[in-house]
């Protein structure tokens, strides 16, 4: 039997395990990919593996729902700060190790995390779009109405047409009101809308420097899943550091699954 526990950040859902006896099979894409499936598994957007690493307290290792390990999971990485407080490794402050690198993280009297992404140099254009990788790449498109697209038809051909088929792309609209950003997301690997992306949130927030001028050091982004928010300070040129996004990470039950009998 497999001890898992679910997660979600602003509905972006996950599948945490503790695989600090490394017993979990991490090349069994098939298994990962049938926990991840919503009619005969779990269900979620992704899984993820808390494990040992010297020198962090935890290094997370995140899968797709397409049971490929993927990039960097804004919302999956406050999640598994949540986590590794709940199995006791840590207590209010985090220092773990992502695919993009490390990572700081701390959980407030709210229990609101606070996660440190990694630093951003520079974005390209495609067309209207902006080109920001925030651990994960993103496509970032301004619409004056998010709620009138088709994000599945329309996120899904960005994300397979001639220049981004072979590593895909998120694929974020966005809607300016005020200081405010409103988005949806297509994602890689889920290959769906999901109801909130932090990396994407932290893409589209940075964004706004270049879109509208932006001087400001925090944003808020609405997100289908509730609010997050990102905070940046801007260098000359196009880059940024010390960017924080923070939101909930909410705990949802713990269980065990028989993994024979979703796979055989």
């Amino acid at each position: 039997m497999l001890e898992f526990y679910k997660y979600h950040g602003n509905g972006n859902d996950f599948i945490l395990i503790d695989n600090r006896r490394n017993s979990f099979p991490v090349d069994d894409h098939i298994l990962i990919k049938a926990l991840c499936d919503r009619h005969f598994g779990i269900g979620a957007d992704g899984l993820m593996l808390l494990t040992e690493i010297p020198g962090f307290d935890f290094r997370m290792i995140y899968y797709n729902s397409d049971g490929v390990e993927g990039s960097m999971c804004g919302n999956g990485g406050r999640c598994i700060v949540h986590f590794a407080k709940k199995l006791g490794i840590i207590k209010k402050a985090a220092s773990f190790s992502g695919i993009d690198g490390p990572h700081e993280a701390s959980i407030d009297e709210e229990g609101l995390v606070h996660l440190k992404m990694q630093d951003v140099k520079g974005f390209d254009k495609d067309g209207p779009a902006y080109i920001l990788n925030t651990g994960s790449p993103h496509y970032i498109l301004y619409c004056d109405n998010i709620d009138s697209i088709d994000v599945k038809r329309d996120g899904r051909k960005i994300r397979n047409n001639s220049k981004y088929a072979e590593k895909g792309i998120n694929v974020n609209f966005v809607q300016l009101a005020g200081t405010v950003i409103r988005i949806r997301t297509y994602e890689r690997g889920v290959e769906n809308e999901t109801f909130a992306c932090g990396t994407g949130s932290v893409a589209a927030a940075l964004s706004l420097v270049p879109e509208s001028g932006f001087s400001g050091s925090s944003v808020r982004v609405e997100t289908l899943g509730g609010n997050l928010e990102v905070s940046f300070r801007h260098s000359a040129g196009s880059s940024f550091s010390d960017i924080w996004l923070t939101g909930p990470a909410k705990y949802v039950f713990k269980g065990s699954i028989n993994t024979s009998r979703i796979t055989g």
